[in-house]
C-alpha cells in the first residue's frame, strides 16, 4: 500500500481545478467553476466545481466526489491507481507501506517488470525508426501496409532485430535482473543462455489502464512458416490476458464519447482505425471475449459493436461469449466485413467515411444474428431445430436484470417469430431455464445463507408501522449527518479555555451511538484520527484510503443548494464576520440527542406495556430519567416540546 506520508503530501499538492480542468472546459462563476459533465451528454452546463471544499457535483447525472474520485471514476481506475497517477503527476516519490516479505517480492518483481517493458519499448521504436534493419525490413512493411509514422508513434510501435541477442544483451548492460528477464517474454532460455524471443518481428506495446506498458505482442512480417503469427508475453506480476483490451488506453475517451465500443481481432486493425480517425475501437487479440474484458467495456459503454471478418471463422470468433455479454447487460452489434477483408485492409480501402458509413448500415443484432446461423445449419431436420429452440431460450434466459425485462419480450417476440413457434411458448421455455439457474444457484448458497439467518425472522407488519419507522430512520439519519458535519467543519476550533469543540462533541456522545452504519464510520475514523494526534477535516478525511468514508464526507458536504448556480447571489446576503459555530455545535448535539431520547421513550413505553409487575416498576424509573434528560435538553434549547 502506499504510505499515508505519500498521501498526505498528494492531497496537499492537489488543485481540483487543475486536475479536473485537463479534462473538462470550465468557466469561473462566482466563487466556483461551471462545465459540460464529462460523465453524460449535456448541452447546458451542470457540473460544478468547488475550489474552496475540493469536491465536484453534477447536477445533471447526480455525480460527485473529491479530486481522487473524480480521477477514478474519469479514468476508470482504482483508488490506488489514481494516487498513482496524481503522484506522477505532481513528481512525488510513491512511498510504500510495512508489507510481509511476498508482497514485498511481488512488488520488486512488478516495478522491475515495468522498467524493463519500459526500457524494451525504447529499444523497439529506436529500432524501427533510426536503424537500418528496421528500416529496410520492418518500416518498408509497415508503409506498405499504409501505416503513418504518427500512429506508429502514438501507439509506440517497434521492431526486435534478427540477430540473436540484440536485445537481451542491451537489457544485461543496462543492469536488469536476470532471473527477472524471462518473466516478461522478451527473452528465453536456450542452451542456459539468454537470447531474444522476438527475432525479426514487428513489435506492438500493450498499454495498461494508466498507460504504462504491461506486456507485449509481436508480429511476424507478411507471411511466414517459422512460428505462429503472433507471440504475446506470458502471464506475470503485471499482466493477465483475459483483463486486457489492446488499444483501450487510447480509446477510452473515443468510447466514452461516442457512447460505443468497437471490438476488433488483431492489432494492426486498431491501429489503422485510429489513423483512419476512428478512436473508439479495441481489440481483443484474437482470444475468446472474457467476462473481465467486457466489465472493462461496461466501464465507458453498454453498445459494444463486434466487428470481425466475414469468413466461417470470423463468424464463429464473434459468437463466442455472447452469453457472457448479454448477463453484463451490453448492448451487443455485429458487423462482418465482406470480401475476405478484415477491419484494417477494409478502412483503407474505402476510407472513412465509407467505412462509417457500412458499419452504420450494417450492424445487426446478435441474438438475431445467432438465431438465423443455428437455422441455416439447422435445415429441415427436427431434432436440430428443436436444440436450436432450447439454445435460443437458454441465451434469452440470461437476459435477467430487471431493466432489460422489455428487451427480453422484445427478443422473445423476433425469436418465435423466426422459428415459428407460439410467443407464449417460448416464454415458458426462457422462465424454465431462468428457474433452474436460480435453483442452482441457490442449492450453492444455501449452506451461507442459512448460518447467515438470525434465529427468528420478522414476519412482518402492519404498513403503517413501516411507515413510520422509515420516518424515524430518515429523522435519524439527517441529525446524524448535521452532527457530522459541524464535527468537520469545527471540530478542530476551540470550544473554551480547555478543549476542542472535538473534545465537546465526543463528552456530550459518549452514551450515544449512531444508526447509519456508515455514518457511525466516519464518526469513529474521525476521533481516532483526533485522539492520534492528527488533524481530521472535511479536506483531509475528502482523501481517505477507505471509498465508504471519502463518499460519507462528500454527501455530507453537498448540500443541495452550496454548488448550485445561485449559490454565489445566496452568500453574497449572509451576514459577514458573526462566528455562528459554537451555537451551531450545540444545536447539533442537542437536537441529535433528543431525537435518540425520543426513540429511547418510545421503545420504553412499549416495554412498559407487557412488563410484568417488578419490570415495570425498573421501567417506569427509565422513564422519569429519560424524560428529565428531555426535558434538560430542551430547557438548554429554550424550546418546548409539542405533542
Amino acid at each position: 500500500m502506499i504510505s499515508p506520508n505519500t498521501i498526505q503530501q498528494i492531497t496537499n499538492r492537489i488543485d481540483i481545478i487543475d486536475v479536473v480542468g485537463e479534462f473538462v472546459k470550465l468557466k469561473k462563476r462566482g466563487t466556483n467553476y461551471l462545465g459540460l459533465c464529462p460523465f453524460h451528454n449535456e448541452k447546458t452546463p451542470s457540473f460544478t466545481v468547488s475550489p474552496a471544499k475540493e469536491i465536484y457535483k453534477c447536477f445533471g447525472c447526480g455525480k460527485s466526489g473529491n479530486t481522487i474520485g473524480f480521477v477514478m471514476e474519469h479514468e476508470k481506475c482504482s483508488y490506488v491507481e489514481a494516487l498513482r497517477w496524481l503522484a506522477a503527476r505532481y513528481n512525488i516519490e510513491v512511498e510504500e507501506t510495512e508489507t510481509s516479505p511476498e508482497q514485498k517480492l511481488q512488488q520488486q518483481t512488478a516495478d522491475s517488470l515495468y522498467a524493463i517493458n519500459h526500457f524494451a519499448q525504447r529499444f523497439f521504436s529506436e529500432q524501427l525508426f533510426e536503424g537500418s534493419e528496421g528500416q529496410t525490413i520492418a518500416m518498408s512493411y509497415l508503409k506498405e501496409r499504409g501505416f503513418r509514422n504518427e500512429v506508429l508513434q502514438k501507439f509506440q510501435v517497434g521492431y526486435n532485430p534478427e540477430a540473436r541477442d540484440t536485445l537481451t544483451r542491451a537489457l544485461l548492460t543496462n543492469q536488469f535482473s536476470r532471473e527477472v528477464l524471462p518473466k516478461t517474454g522478451l527473452v528465453s532460455v536456450r542452451n542456459e543462455e539468454l537470447v531474444d524471443n522476438y527475432r525479426g518481428r514487428i513489435i506492438f506495446p500493450i498499454h495498461g489502464i494508466t498507460g504504462k506498458i504491461i506486456g507485449f505482442g509481436a508480429r511476424v512480417i507478411g507471411k511466414s512458416d517459422r512460428g505462429p503469427k503472433y507471440i504475446n508475453t506470458p502471464e506475470n506480476e503485471i499482466y493477465t490476458k483475459s483483463k486486457i483490451l489492446y488499444g483501450a488506453y487510447f480509446a477510452r475517451m473515443a468510447i466514452d464519447k461516442a457512447d460505443e465500443c468497437l471490438l476488433v481481432e488483431g492489432y494492426t486493425d486498431v491501429v489503422s482505425l485510429h489513423q483512419a480517425g476512428i478512436e473508439n475501437v479495441v481489440a481483443s487479440g484474437g482470444t475468446s471475449l472474457t467476462t473481465d474484458q467486457l466489465r472493462l467495456i461496461k466501464k465507458y459503454t453498454n453498445n459494444l459493436t463486434i466487428i470481425y471478418d466475414g469468413d466461417s471463422a470470423g463468424v464463429k470468433a464473434a459468437l463466442r461469449g455472447l452469453d457472457m455479454a448479454l448477463e453484463e447487460s451490453l448492448n451487443v452489434r455485429l458487423v462482418l466485413i465482406p470480401d475476405n477483408e478484415d477491419p484494417d485492409s477494409y478502412v483503407n480501402k474505402v476510407g472513412t467515411r465509407a467505412f462509417n458509413e457500412f458499419v452504420a448500415a450494417s450492424k445487426k443484432d446478435f441474438i438475431i444474428f445467432q438465431l438465423e446461423v443455428m437455422l441455416k445449419e439447422a435445415g429441415n431436420d427436427v431434432t436440430k431445430k428443436s436444440d436450436v429452440v432450447n439454445q435460443v431460450a437458454e441465451t434469452l434466459s440470461k437476459i435477467s436484470r430487471a431493466e432489460d425485462f422489455t428487451k427480453q419480450q422484445d427478443y422473445i417476440r423476433q425469436c418465435s417469430s423466426l422459428l415459428r413457434i407460439d410467443e407464449s411458448g417460448l416464454t415458458n421455455l426462457v422462465n424454465k431455464y431462468k428457474r433452474d439457474r436460480i435453483t442452482k444457484e441457490e442449492k450453492r448458497a444455501a449452506g451461507q445463507e442459512q448460518a447467515a439467518l438470525p434465529p427468528q425472522e420478522f414476519q412482518g407488519q402492519p404498513e403503517d408501522v413501516l411507515d413510520e419507522t422509515q420516518l424515524l430512520l430518515q429523522q435519524d439519519e439527517a441529525h446524524e449527518r448535521n452532527l457530522l458535519r459541524v464535527l468537520l467543519d469545527y471540530g478542530l476550533r476551540d470550544w473554551d479555555d480547555t478543549q476542542k469543540m472535538a473534545d465537546h462533541i465526543f463528552e456530550e456522545l459518549q452514551d450515544f451511538h449512531f444508526e447509519n452504519q456508515q455514518l457511525e464510520k466516519l464518526f469513529e475514523e474521525y476521533r481516532s484520527w483526533y485522539q492520534r494526534g492528527l488533524e481530521p477535516t472535511t479536506r483531509t478525511l475528502l482523501y481517505h484510503e477507505d471509498e465508504q468514508i471519502r463518499q460519507a464526507v462528500v454527501n455530507i458536504s453537498v448540500v443541495p443548494f452550496e454548488l448550485s448556480q445561485n449559490w454565489d447571489e445566496v452568500m453574497e446576503m449572509k451576514i459577514v464576520g458573526v462566528d455562528n459555530s459554537r451555537q451551531d455545535v450545540s444545536s447539533s448535539v442537542n437536537f441529535f440527542k433528543l431525537q435518540k431520547i425520543k426513540k429511547l421513550i418510545e421503545q420504553n413505553q412499549r416495554d412498559m406495556e407487557h412488563a410484568s409487575y417488578d419490570d415495570f416498576k425498573m421501567l417506569h424509573e427509565v422513564h422519569n430519567h429519560l424524560k428529565q434528560l428531555e426535558t434538560s435538553i430542551t430547557n438548554q434549547m429554550h424550546t418546548v416540546i409539542i405533542k
